[in-house]
């Protein structure tokens, strides 16, 4: 069995699938609750103090999501992990890439982080690491290609997606039915269109994280919704409880 020291961890990379060892130099933003241990002199700052928001402004473009990130600070070995999850790593250069939030573990606050018109994700730009988790190993495909969309991590310098409805197998009767009560569709009924140059990353699996529940992927994706999305989803949920 391997015994860690600071001298012996990996330096920005992977301990083991699960386990990912960031070496801090000054700032590193990283999802709340992430950490499970370090070494060296680090400190940990929510995004919204004064300090950190001068420190970070130009880097955390996404309010909606402020509350879900801290930044870790100073000098030290910081290991993440991510309820057994898979952990990757992407290095940016003068790039894109978009991810879908709940999957987003930390990155570097040299890169400027904005949410995506697509409600759940966030687009990262710039220079720097970014670190993601996934169910099971990460794949990726050149477009053009259709993705379930339970299975889509992200996509790096692609064109904005688009839906895509198979009506072949939405005009099954128990399909249709489902659809039209707001029972959840499956990727063959409708799945994500990449087309153009760039690249998808898919999770080996249409679940998502281990250790997080249908509900809070619905709440993470709310936060990204618009006024009057909101109300229709609000409008929904309340025909939903009369009915039942």
């Amino acid at each position: 069995m391997q015994t860690y020291t600071p001298d012996n961890l990996p330096k920005d990379d992977n301990i083991n699938p699960y386990a990912f060892c960031v070496q801090v130099v000054k700032d590193f933003i990283i999802r709340k609750g992430k950490m499970i241990a370090y070494y060296g002199n680090l400190r940990f700052e929510s995004v919204g103090s004064n300090v950190i928001d001068m420190m970070i402004s130009q880097s955390f473009n996404a309010p909606s999501y402020g509350g879900d990130y801290i930044v870790a600070t100073g000098r030290g070995q910081l290991i993440l992990g991510d309820r057994g999850n898979h952990i990757n790593s992407y290095d940016l250069e003068d790039a894109n890439m978009t991810l879908r939030e709940s999957n987003l573990l930390g990155f570097e606050p040299t890169l400027t982080c904005e949410e995506c018109v697509i409600p759940g994700y966030l687009t990262l730009l710039g220079t720097g690491k970014i670190l993601a988790s996934s169910n099971g190993m990460v794949h990726f495909m050149e477009p053009p290609v259709r993705v379930d969309p339970e299975a889509l991590l992200g996509w790096a310098d692609c064109p904005t997606p688009s839906y895509h409805h198979d009506y072949a197998y939405v005009k099954d009767v128990m399909s249709l039915v489902a659809t039209v009560v707001g029972l959840k569709t499956s990727g063959e009924e409708k799945q994500i269109n990449f087309s153009g140059t760039g690249t998808v990353l898919i999770q080996s699996s249409e679940s998502n994280l281990k250790g997080r529940s249908d509900l809070q992927s619905i709440i993470a994706q709310v936060s990204g919704l618009h006024q009057n999305d909101l109300q229709a989803l609000s409008n929904n949920i309340t025909q939903r409880l009369r009915n039942d």
